[in-house]
């Protein structure tokens, strides 16, 4: 698509920033992880749940390429997508039946490398049906939860396969000194997290708003007023998809463009205009400070600090949520739970 066939860019003046073309999409097969990481930014856990259809994300994938063409590029995630690696493979074979092309990775933390026969025979199935990269979760915040001998064990196997190139470790540092969790008190935890935020700065929505913000210097409300998120929504260079069709936009988890199920995602780019309707407008122009009035009209006690701006908008989606204010676009449940 040409970038001035979205209806935002359409009606801005020339010399103002457009929405780009997405040119990713990240498919999130399903909300349940082996984990309950305390960064992550979609609060999956072993108690969620959620199923992407194969017919929705074959069809998440053929809109991205009529939008952005050869330059289409697919990862899919969860959630743990190997814990459902039935449906991973199900995608992956018709997706590759169809030719559709730039699989870039899948994304795992290895929870389930137990046995080498069965990691090579599904590594060998996935390169065989697209995979071009693999891509290993490996931080302090992952390896409170998962040995680091299933780690190393996917990462040495995948790269017989694969070739060294092709596997990911992020991060690989973390692979050779991995911090050992057992035995560590609460406080000895939040030391971890406090260097592990000091050393990776992540972005604080979803979990990480709610769990680690609080480790971090605070700042008033008022220091985020006049901060638009004009390039986390206009620039943003693709999308995420949960396994119910919501579109995220970039990284704004719980923030929904669209749903799969009502409109196609080629034409939810055409069609997506931030000024048109609340909280999207606040937030382009204003920032979620923009918000705060209409927050506390509805009752939402404001804290004494926020650690960042995407703490701040998390806070506040947090309480609309609550209240069931600018549903669907703040949604679902799962982005909203601890």
């Amino acid at each position: 698509m040409n970038i001035l066939d979205n209806q935002y860019n359409l009606h801005i003046g020339k010399q103002q920033a457009k929405l780009k073309v997405w040119r990713y999409a990240g498919l999130m097969l399903t909300y349940k992880c082996s984990a309950a990481c305390a960064f992550c930014y979609y609060c999956c856990d072993p108690q969620q749940e959620g199923l992407m259809p194969a017919d929705v994300a074959l069809s998440a994938w053929e809109g991205l390429v009529r939008l952005a063409g050869k330059d289409a590029r697919v990862h899919l995630t969860g959630g743990e997508p190997f814990l459902v690696f039935d449906r991973l493979a199900e995608i992956t074979k018709q997706a590759h039946k169809a030719g559709l092309t730039g699989l870039e990775y899948v994304e795992t933390n290895a929870s389930w490398a137990n046995q080498a026969p069965d990691i090579r025979e599904k590594l060998n199935f996935l390169a065989g049906h697209g995979m071009e990269k693999l891509k290993i979760s490996c931080d302090p915040f992952h390896q409170e939860f998962i040995e680091i001998q299933k780690v190393i064990l996917l990462k040495t196997i995948a790269e017989e396969i694969l070739g060294p190139e092709r596997v990911m470790v992020r991060w690989q540092r973390y692979l050779q000194n991995p911090v050992n969790f057992q035995g560590l008190n609460h406080s000895e935890k939040q030391d971890v997290y406090r260097q592990a935020l000091r050393d990776d700065p992540c972005r604080l929505t979803g979990r990480a708003a709610f769990c680690l913000a609080d480790l971090l210097p605070q700042r008033p409300w008022t220091e985020f007023l006049r901060n638009p998120c004009s390039q986390a929504i206009l620039g943003a260079k693709g999308v995420h998809i949960d396994p119910y069709g919501n579109v995220f936009s970039g990284q704004c988890s719980g923030l929904v463009v669209g749903n799969l199920a009502t409109q196609k995602l080629d034409m939810m780019w055409r069609d997506f205009n931030p000024l048109a309707c609340p909280p999207w407008k606040q937030l382009l122009t204003e920032g979620p400070a923009g918000l705060m009035d209409e927050a506390l009209a509805q009752g939402y006690t404001r804290r004494p600090g926020y650690a960042s701006k995407c703490h701040l908008c998390t806070d506040l989606r947090r309480f609309f949520f609550d209240k069931s204010l600018f549903w669907p676009i703040i949604s679902p449940k799962e982005c909203y739970h601890i």
